[in-house]
């Protein structure tokens, strides 16, 4: 079916506006899915904090370059889908991964784009096994924790020995007192 001029723009624009907001982005070759499991797929890649969007190639095109992102011309061929990851690149990448598990002959990475670099669809699989942004976000907060918790121990174990001496001195003089 043909679209019009203004809808042409309106999906550019769409587009201009998915890759302003995300730090990578991801092609899905699409063949055979259900209405349900694309809805599920969606669904899976919101969770982790992205977006998918089954594009208009050209118009695809046309965004990429207004945009100044890397082109993955290679990958931009038959029935695709993006999905743009909104700072959590690794979680998209992994949530993806996570459902084709089940529909490889349905739905294939084909490659993507990250922080200007083409990946392929093996850089994409590697990338998703990174921690995603919450679990190194938890992991940094341990490590500045780690030192804290530590200086803590000395001072209390220093306090504690500080502590001992003056009261065995207390005691000595209580008894030198006593005799």
């Amino acid at each position: 079916m043909a679209i019009n001029r203004a809808r042409k723009e309106e999906l550019v624009a769409q587009y201009g506006e998915l890759l302003n907001d995300t730090d990578g982005f991801i092609v899905v070759h699409t063949s055979g899915l259900t209405v349900k499991q694309v809805q599920e797929l969606r669904a899976k890649i919101r969770e982790a904090d992205g977006d998918y969007v089954t594009t208009k190639l050209t118009l695809f095109r046309i965004a990429l370059e207004n945009a100044g992102w890397e082109n993955p011309e290679e990958h931009l061929h038959g029935p695709v889908s993006v999905a743009f990851g909104k700072g959590n690149f690794p979680g998209v990448a992994k949530a993806i991964l996570d459902f084709t598990k089940n529909l490889e002959d349905k739905l294939q990475v084909k490659g993507g784009v990250m922080t200007g670099d083409v990946l392929d669809g093996t850089q994409v699989v590697s990338i998703s096994k990174l921690p995603s942004l919450e679990e190194l976000r938890s992991q940094l907060a341990g490590l500045v924790v780690q030192p804290a918790t530590g200086l803590v121990s000395v001072l209390n174990a220093a306090t504690g020995s500080v502590v001992n001496v003056l009261q065995a001195y207390v005691q000595d003089q209580e008894d030198g007192d006593a005799a």
